[in-house]
């Protein structure tokens, strides 16, 4: 009976390792089959400067001087100017068999040289065909032909758990494989507007930039841009640009050498529980608009500051990064409507896409009024003062206050001195503040503990700012 109870044992424990061992993936195929497709790829800046000379410790009044001047030489005339190589590593990949490549376009900023060498030891000098810096996406070109190129996925059916492999070169070393699981989806960063990021726990480091991510059919699902980092390397946190919308940037740049994308000329922000409860909406979604560009798509259709805007043309805005992305991918001259919610009620608006202009550095700034020492605070903590006709004029604004100081009284806001206060929104109405002491008779009919919110200028752009559990004073 011992005998057969050890027997059974073995066999279900046996059969219990056998099960985990089918659970885990293989990546060795996949490392086979697909890593001749991924390229490294270094790059070359030429910076000129000045030689850096040894500096020399003492004055010529120092009774050391003639003792060390023989030991420290300083060449006459100061630093001679010379070329110094900027020298950067990163990864890529190869998507047609005659030598297009993807990587990222910050792999290849600013390079006079790209260089890009194959599994097989092959180099290769590379075109840079173009690169959008909005996704980080760049397109470079080798002359080769008959190379082995990577299958693209679908990455609509990619899911969130699923096992993902990067294939690059981190440190330089070429062709690293390392593996994790898809951690999220549509993932939104800082600055980064236009891009639904892939989060992974894959291990990426400097030099995987630019790597493809693949799924366990061996198809790219997004090309590795950014980590997550506080030391600089790896903490278990990535980020990857989807390939369809790589793919798309890819298409135009080949066709144009840059990227052309919609815009509407609003300035948005995401609505809070808070803001939601304000505007007179029944959960906070969709993006509102801060300010509206004087003469843009949005000015001309309509819109206005305070808008909701729910949807665009039938897709529904769940968190104000989503416009930016689909607005993007608009191709400018498109009539789309949008859906707002405005003054308690949702209305569609049509409207003509413009096209995305450059960056520009804001540079008005409000002018500060001199405080007066004896002005009190308002329930807010807020010294605010009307704006004069210089003001004003320099601001183009017809009506507001000028924030002069913030003082503590247990209400903690992000309100600072010289932002301009333009209105007061409260239960979907929106009352715009011309006086102080209207400002201050509105603030004195709210109950204590409730949230106010307020529409703010700071230096060129608009934005709402909830202040919650107001005091009783």
């Amino acid at each position: 009976m011992k005998r057969l109870i050890a027997i059974f044992s073995l066999v279900f424990l046996s059969s219990l390792a056998n099960a985990q061992m089918r659970g885990l993936p293989d990546f060795t195929e996949l490392a086979e089959k697909q890593g001749p497709a991924v390229v490294n790829i270094s790059t070359t800046q030429m910076a000129r400067g000045q030689s850096q000379a040894m500096p020399f410790p003492f004055d010529e009044n120092d009774p050391a001087f003639e003792f060390f001047k023989r030991f420290i030489p300083r060449p006459p005339g100061g630093a001679a100017p010379r070329e110094f190589e900027n020298k950067s590593l990163g990864s890529g990949f190869i998507i047609s068999s005659d030598g297009y490549i993807l990587t990222n376009a910050h792999v290849v900023d600013g390079a006079d040289e790209v260089t890009v060498r194959l599994t097989d030891k092959r180099e290769f000098k590379a075109k840079t065909i173009g690169a959008d810096k909005r996704t980080d996406v760049a397109l470079i070109k080798i002359e080769a032909s008959g190379l082995p190129a990577v299958k693209l996925a679908d990455t609509s059916q990619l899911k969130v758990g699923e096992w993902v492999v990067a294939i690059g070169s981190p440190f330089g070393f070429d062709n690293s494989v390392t593996a994790g699981i898809v951690s999220a989806k549509g993932r939104s960063l800082p600055q980064e507007n236009y891009v639904p990021f892939i989060q992974t726990d894959v291990a990426i480091n400097p030099g995987n930039s630019g790597g493809p991510l693949f799924n366990m059919r061996g198809e790219v699902v997004g090309i590795n841009s950014q980590i997550y980092s506080r030391s600089g390397g790896y903490m278990g946190v990535s980020f990857a640009i989807p390939i369809d919308v790589a793919m798309e940037v890819q298409n135009q740049l080949r066709t144009s050498g840059k990227v052309s994308r919609g815009r509407l000329g609003v300035v948005i922000q995401e609505v809070s529980k808070e803001l939601a409860d304000s505007l007179g909406l029944s959960k906070p979604q969709g993006a509102v608009v801060n300010a509206v560009e004087k003469g843009g798509p949005a000015e001309k259709a309509g819109l206005e500051a305070g808008d909701v805007i729910l949807k665009f043309d039938g897709k529904t805005i769940n968190n104000s990064a989503d416009l930016p992305r689909m607005v993007g991918a608009t191709r400018p001259g498109t009539r789309s409507v949008v859906q707002v919610w405005r003054k308690g009620t949702t209305r569609d608006i049509a409207i003509t896409v413009g096209e995305m202009l450059e960056d520009k550095q804001a540079s008005a700034r409000p002018s500060k009024g001199s405080k007066p020492p004896e002005q009190a605070a308002n329930r807010l903590g807020l010294v605010v003062s009307e704006l004069n006709a210089e003001q004003k004029r320099e601001l183009k604004m017809n009506s507001g206050l000028l924030i002069e100081d913030v003082r503590s009284t247990g209400v903690r806001a992000d309100l600072r001195p010289g932002d301009i206060v333009i209105a007061v929104i409260s239960k979907g109405a929106t009352t715009e503040i011309k006086t102080v002491d209207q400002f201050n008779k509105l603030l004195a009919q709210f109950e204590k503990g409730s949230n106010v919110t307020l529409l703010i200028r700071r230096g060129d752009m608009q934005t709402f700012v909830t202040i919650k559990g107001l005091n009783g004073n």
